[in-house]
């Protein structure tokens, strides 16, 4: 039985020198993983905020070129069909979309919504002022309608409604 203490007055101490080390041994290495992960976020978000940035950019230039103001003077040409310059502000607006769709993994969910709202409310918008001028006509004729039917809405155009709604939420996160 007194071998039994002696043993007990040897590990009881022992156990508890482990134990004390092995806490302050996992209370470092805990630490210093939160302090690896602190640093990859901190360098992720130097390498992501610019490109968040990049992408609003991207994405205001898409709206305000998809603006049916600066796209009908951006797409008539002379000599135009009122057909032809339908088919041409049709895809220009599709082939601006398609060029920015990778923006949408850096802007929010909302502001990507709106800018699919835009885009598809404008050909709306270029759809109905064709539908309202025969085909073989001018294409400046088509051109006056569209510009009349923005003129006329009495709100603002979607694409303007998104930029507002980003340059909000830049506000708010940078």
């Amino acid at each position: 039985m007194n071998a039994f203490v002696e043993i007990l007055k040897i590990l009881i101490p022992a156990g508890a020198v482990f134990a004390a080390a092995y806490l302050l041994v996992k209370r470092f290495l805990d630490n210093d993983q939160k302090r690896r992960e602190h640093e990859l976020k901190k360098s992720a978000q130097g390498t992501i905020t610019p490109l968040k940035i990049q992408a609003y950019e991207r994405i205001v230039i898409f709206l305000e070129r998809i603006n049916p103001n600066s796209l009908v003077i951006r797409v008539n040409k002379n000599g135009m069909s009122a057909r032809q310059l339908h088919q041409e502000l049709v895809a220009s607006v599709k082939s601006e979309y398609e060029h920015n769709l990778s923006q949408q993994i850096y802007i929010s969910a909302g502001a990507w919504e709106l800018v699919k709202t835009s885009k598809e409310e404008i050909i709306q918008l270029i759809n109905i002022s064709s539908s309202k001028v025969a085909p073989d006509a001018n294409s400046s004729e088509l051109a006056m309608m569209i510009l009349n039917i923005c003129a006329n809405l009495g709100k603002k155009l979607p694409s303007d409604i998104a930029i507002d709604y980003i340059k909000k939420e830049i506000s708010q996160n940078f």
